[in-house]
Parts: structure tokens; sequence; C-alpha cells
């Protein structure tokens, strides 16, 4: 290691919210610094971005330095740690690892979506070591609430740093291995300078309960149950999906599979030997053909996506199969900030029809994939981490984490964010600089900012609505017959009853008869007078300013 040589973290996404996990490690002088991406996650988009479902992180910054980016590792198949790799790796080209089951879903997605790029996989199991530039990564193997979940001990000539991934302590967990003690005993003995950990249940005191005690649950819920028994819950939750299987079977009933996510998962585990033993799942065919109390169906839809399964047999009343009294819907997840409505809406549409659910409020149906206080102090205690960067949270989570570590006795404690680039090593730790970052929106088949204007746009029509004004003139700056108005997303009529597309037409025809036969022969000034008018009047009626377009056509 050279005097010019530095150690830094920058993340990219992850740090200042839930999702969307992609971070950098770079190693090297300032300007010939060699970078290695950790995920490429993706998060969902809220109502304040009108049409657009998913966003991802905007990796400008090391596209720019992509000669530079040795590779891009995955520490699991979670889509906000994977999500975004179809989508950015061609504008990185790096090389990807990650583990078999990872690589699995990757491939399988891949493939259901036409036109998605081959993206090359260089498989690594848990506890495998992998040189990649001036980096050795290991592989740690971390319960989690999908299998094959990784920390990473990536070694450099600097130090080691931890990067925890997603993880919990799990000592019996029904697929996969349980977070690997010794190995982190071992790594922490050796010295680790940096740990960068996962903060998303440090507001939560104990220890998360194991993935075992649910299925207990839910083999409680599907013996007891008299009626058809629904399940949904995250797709990628393969032991989840086990668990709920096993208890169907073992309730003497037939499990279906409902929705594609959860047949691509379930055929990815199949090869990986996680669903071995469990007899083949059932297709949605079969809801009518059985007796009720002889089936279990596994749906998605647990975070009220309206496309998923559970939602179209809740919502739509046209579908031939549907809920009938006496189902139990079992909600075996948590739900995601910013989904509680829909969410809600798909509960309240069931217990408007009899249906009962389930969630967990009212039995242990969910545990959580992450860490709580205990099981975090336990991490510190087995690595015993110079220095401590919280990742993988909210500010809230951040500021917890990062008091709550330097209680573990870490004298050196990091609060960074997105775009933050820390200097880990020499010196004293610390942000050092800021890069670029932000956001990307998949709009359609677009990835765009979102700052782009078209999202302002669509808010302000879904607010006021949209009035468009054709208008077909002559040389003599008169009209050629009745402008055509079109009127959406308006009322019909004002408070006091007058109809708005009237008092549209009288404005449009007021504004013309009232211009000089000059000012009416320029297409630009009396596009902005009849503009003005229409807005002004509406505004006077209704309260709102509705979006005026007005084209003008000369003959």
């Amino acid at each position: 290691m050279s005097d010019s040589d530095e150690l830094v973290f920058a993340p990219l996404g992850g740090l200042g919210e839930v999702g969307m996990n992609c971070a950098l490690y770079g190693f090297g002088p300032p300007r010939r610094r060699k970078w290695l991406m950790v995920d490429v996650g993706l998060a969902f988009a809220g109502e304040e971005l009108p049409g657009v479902d998913l966003l991802m992180p905007d990796v400008a910054f090391i596209e720019k330095a992509k000669k530079d980016l040795v590779g891009i590792i995955v520490t699991h198949a979670h889509e906000d740690h994977i999500g975004a790799l179809a989508e950015l790796w061609p504008r990185l080209g790096a090389p990807v690892y990650m583990t078999r089951f990872a690589a699995g879903l990757a491939e399988t997605r891949r493939l259901s979506e036409p036109g998605a790029p081959e993206v090359p996989i260089k498989v690594v199991a848990p506890g495998g070591r992998v040189d990649i530039g001036p980096f050795n990564v290991e592989f740690v193997a971390v319960a989690h609430s999908i299998p094959e979940s990784c920390a990473l001990a990536i070694r450099t000539p600097a130090g080691v740093v931890v990067h925890t991934g997603d993880w919990k302590i799990d000592p019996t967990p029904p697929i996969g291995a349980p977070t690997d003690e010794k190995r982190l005993r071992e790594i922490g003995d050796e010295g680790v300078l940096a740990l960068v950990c996962d903060s998303t249940n440090v507001l939560r005191e104990g220890e998360s309960p194991s993935e075992a005690d649910v299925a207990k649950t839910l083999a409680e819920l599907a013996r007891e149950a008299r009626g058809r028994v629904f399940v949904t819950t995250f797709a990628s939750n393969v032991a989840r999906l086990r668990g709920a299987a096993e208890a169907g079977f073992a309730a003497g009933r037939q499990v279906l599979a409902l929705g594609r996510s959860i047949e691509r998962v379930v055929a990815v585990a199949r090869e990986c030997g996680y669903f071995d033993g469990v007899p083949a799942l059932l297709g949605p065919d079969y809801l009518n053909r059985l007796p009720r109390d002889k089936i279990l169906a596994l749906t998605t839809g647990s975070q009220g996506e309206p496309r998923a399964a559970l939602a179209r047999l809740a919502l739509d009343e046209r579908a031939s199969v549907g809920f009938t009294a006496g189902d139990r819907v079992v909600f075996s997840s948590r739900t995601i900030p910013g989904n509680e409505r829909a969410v809600g809406r798909i509960v309240n549409a069931l217990s408007k029809q009899g249906i009962e659910v389930v969630t967990d409020r009212d039995r242990l149906v969910h545990v959580s994939g992450h860490p709580r206080r205990a099981e975090l102090a336990k991490l510190y205690a087995w690595l015993k981490p110079k220095i401590a960067v919280p990742a993988h949270g909210e500010p809230l989570h951040l500021s917890e984490h990062s008091a709550f570590a330097r209680a573990q006795g870490v004298r050196q404690v990091v609060r960074a964010f997105n775009g933050d680039v820390v200097r880990l090593s020499p010196g004293d730790p610390g942000v050092a600089a800021r890069i670029d970052h932000g956001r990307l929106m998949k709009d359609g088949m677009i990835l765009l900012p979102t700052t782009d204007d078209c999202v302002a746009q669509r808010r302000k029509l879904a607010f006021a609505g949209v009035v468009s004004i054709a208008l077909a003139l002559t040389d003599k700056g008169e009209m050629a017959g009745d402008p055509d108005v079109l009127i959406a997303g308006l009322p019909k009529t004002s408070r006091d009853g007058a109809g708005l597309d009237a008092a549209i037409d009288a404005a449009i025809f007021e504004t013309f008869e009232g211009l000089p036969r000059g000012k009416r022969r320029d297409p630009d000034f009396l596009c902005g007078a009849l503009e003005r008018a229409v807005r002004n009047t509406v505004d006077g009626l209704w309260g709102k300013k509705p979006t005026v377009h007005v084209l003008i056509v000369e003959v």
C-alpha cells in the first residue's frame, strides 16, 4: 500500500432510505481508484410519481469511471439488492458475482422479459472467496428471508471491511445455513477496520423470532381451517413458501401456486434443492375443482399490488373464481411503508365478503429477516470493528444505529448518506467528498431522472385536468368553423350549477371577438390569450386552474 492509497465507501442508494441498495468501495490513489460495486437494487415508486412503478440508483458517477469498475457483487436476490441489475448493467459492463440461487432467479427473470440483456454471472458459493482487482472478497453465509444471503468480508491492503447486506441471527432456519458465527468471530480476530451494517430493525429490542416458529403457526392455521386457506407472502421467501406448503400437505390439503413470481421462485428453489421432498404444486385451475377444505393456495399480492393474484381474487367482481365465506386469508408478510393504503383496500374488501383475515397482529405469521438490537450487539462483539458505518435505513435508523454502535464501544462512527464518500483509511474516518447521485425512474421502457418535467406535468394534470382547444383560422383572422374543445378531468358543473363546458365555449368566443384583427392573425398571441381566458374562467367557477392547450391551424 503506497502513501497515496485510500480506502473509501461511497453509497449510491440505501443510506437514508429503505430499499434501492447500491454501494461502491474504492481503493487506490484518488485519481486512479479502482471501484467495487455491492448490490444494484431498486425501490418501488409511490403516489408522488404517477405512472412510475420502479426507482433505481443513478449510476452516472461510476458510469463515467466504468473502466475502473472491477466488479459487481450481489449479496442476495431480493429486489432491493438485485432488481436494477438487468437495467443498469449495460451501462457498466463489469463482471458480476453472486450465489447460485441469486443467479438462477436472475436468469429466470431475464427469460421472462423479452429484450432483457444477458448478464455474464460468475457464481460464488457461500463461504467462497474471489479476487476482484485489489479486493479479496469472502462470501460469509448469513440467515435472512431468502436463501444464500451473504455478508461480505472485503479485504484490501488498507484493512478488512465487513459489509453485512441483509441478515439476522436465526439458529434454526428451515432452509439454508444459519449465520456463520464461527467464521465471523474468526474474521473479528483477524481484525476488522470497518463494519457497514444493516440498520433496518435497530429500533427494536431483543432478537427476531425464528422462521421455524412461523412454520408452526402456519401448520396450525391450515389444520384448523374449515374452508380454503390462502397464504400471501413475499414470493422470494423460499423458507416461508416451503413452510406454508408443508403445512398444507400435513393438513391433508393440495397446495396451489397463484402468481408467476411464486412459480418462478419455486422452480429455481427446486433446482437448488430447497424444495426437495415437497410434492409438486398445482395451478389456479384447481381452485374450483377441489373440495374447499382440501386447498391451501400460495398467492402473490401481499403488498396490495393491483395486478397480483390476491387483488384479482378479492377485487374483480367479474372473475369466475373468487373468495367465498369461510375462506381464510393469511398475510404472512409485513406491509412495506407506502403500501398501507393498497393493502388496506384488499383487507377491507375481504372483510366485507366475510373472509377471515389473519395478520401478524393476530398470530405469529411473519418474522423479519433483519437483526434487532440484541443480534446487532452480538455481531459487534464478534467483529470488534474500529469503524462503524450504519447502512440500509432511513435517517432515524442511521442515527439510532450510530448511537448504538458507540454504546458497543466503537469509537469511530460515521453517519453517511447517499452521495457521501467516506474515507475509511488512512487517517481519521469521515465524509471526505460528495459524488453525483440520485434516482432514476423506470417510466414505461425508459429510464429518466425523477426530476424530469413529465412527472410534474402529470401531477398537475391529476390535480386540475386539461382543456384542449383546436381552432382553424383564416388568413383574414376569422374562425373557420367552431373550435373543437376536449375536456378531461374537470367537473361538468360549477358550485352554482353553471355548466363548465358552456362557460369555456363562451370564454373562447368572447376572447376571440374582443381581440383586434391583427392580434388574431398572430398565432402565439392568440394562443396565450385563449389559454389565460379559459384558465381564469374555470378558476372562477371551480377554484382550480386546469392545464390549457390551444392548437391553431391556419387555413
